[in-house]
């Protein structure tokens, strides 16, 4: 169902005050790409049905990793990806948290910030391996449900490690009723003190030591799930996480000419749904907090799972362990765009047209190109 609001009708409203916000040239240009996404703005294709002739014009999507509009193919593709990867082996849902004294500095050091928290977190699950060679995914969100900043990586774990001996691979589980990764107080105690030390390493100028002091008195937050049921819970776990944006565009509940209301769940108050409502300028700041730096990786893999390791090994270890190739069920390519009109048809695209729209001989072209009525 398509959402009675989006967050690009938010930034359009405002955009004319846009420089109020003194945002970098990076920010202004993602929102400015989010506000244009399937416009006039942006160009357009025309599009006939392969079946029926039926033609309809498509305006261009801006494909930025921020738009909560142009996500939902980027999703399928990595997922089906991923599908192909999996192991008959129990996975752990595991997120590291930054505590909200890091929350300034993040907002300057973006980059070496959350860096260290990729870095800190892999570094604290090698801590546990025992030499042996674990795998993660992780994925970097920055947002709370209320759009506040909260950064923390969510990572998939899977529940043993690799040790190599000649050319084979044996697998070794993490513990022998599978239940638990590792204890989550002691987890918490050596990625905090990873992450300090990998952070003073990167800003060290930037990082006083009034702020680490402080850190290291805090209980840092380490949250590890019992395992997943099976290998569709960790795909459908990755399909949920793995493209999400700040805030989609079915959270926006209604938008006037001043504010924006948005529905949120509040953890501290039992998960409970509940509404908020902010200002233009207010929801573009909270909003543009979570746009990051140019080129950052946001999804992350690690140890067995990462893609070097792959190439060479993935196939082996799977055999290993399932003793048969993994069976995959066919995935539908996802470029074909069948015809919402008779069903039977693949919509192609005839022709593409930029800002100005499409040319003027657009409906001599409708009509040349419609089947023969009897």
């Amino acid at each position: 169902m398509q959402p009675s609001h989006e967050v690009a009708e938010v930034f359009e409203k405002y955009w004319d005050n846009i420089a109020d916000l003194h945002l970098n040239t990076w920010q202004l240009r993602t929102l400015n790409a989010i506000r244009c996404c399937r416009t006039a703005a942006l160009g357009g294709h025309i599009d006939a049905c392969d079946g029926c002739g039926k033609m309809s014009i498509s305006y261009n999507s801006c494909r930025n990793r921020h738009c909560p509009t142009c996500q939902g193919e980027k999703r399928e593709s990595w997922i089906a990806a991923r599908e192909k990867e999996l192991l008959p082996v129990p996975y752990f849902h595991v997120v590291f948290t930054l505590p909200h004294e890091l929350n300034q500095l993040a907002m300057h050091e973006a980059k070496a910030v959350y860096d260290a928290l990729f870095e800190a977190s892999w570094a604290t699950l090698c801590h546990f391996s025992g030499g042996n060679k674990p795998g993660m995914i992780a994925l970097l969100h920055t947002w709370g449900q209320n759009l506040s900043l909260h950064p923390h990586i969510h990572c998939i774990v899977p529940s043993g490690t690799v040790n190599k001996s000649g050319t084979m691979f044996r697998w070794k589980n993490v513990r022998p009723d599978g239940k638990f990764l590792y204890s989550v107080k002691a987890m918490s105690k050596v990625f905090k003190a990873k992450y300090l030390q990998i952070l003073r390493e990167k800003i060290t100028d930037k990082f006083p030591q009034k702020l680490r002091n402080e850190l290291f008195k805090k209980n840092w937050v380490v949250f590890a799930n019992s395992p997943f049921g099976n290998a569709k819970s960790v795909v459908e776990y990755l399909g949920r996480y793995s493209h999400k944006v700040a805030i989609s565009n079915h959270r926006i509940l209604a938008v006037t000419n001043s504010t924006v209301c948005f529905g949120y769940k509040d953890y501290k108050d039992s998960s409970k749904t509940k509404q908020l409502t902010l200002s233009h300028r207010e929801f573009i700041r909270r909003f543009a907090q979570h746009i990051l730096p140019k080129r950052f990786v946001r999804i992350r893999h690690y140890g067995i799972l990462s893609s070097t390791w792959k190439r060479g090994n993935l196939k082996i270890l799977q055999e290993t362990l399932w003793k048969t190739e993994l069976p995959i069920k066919a995935v539908k390519g996802l470029k074909v765009r069948p015809c919402p009109c008779c069903k039977t048809g693949t919509l192609r695209t005839i022709l593409s047209f930029d800002h100005r729209g499409p040319p003027e001989f657009y409906n001599h072209l409708w009509e040349k190109l419609q089947p023969a009525q009897n």
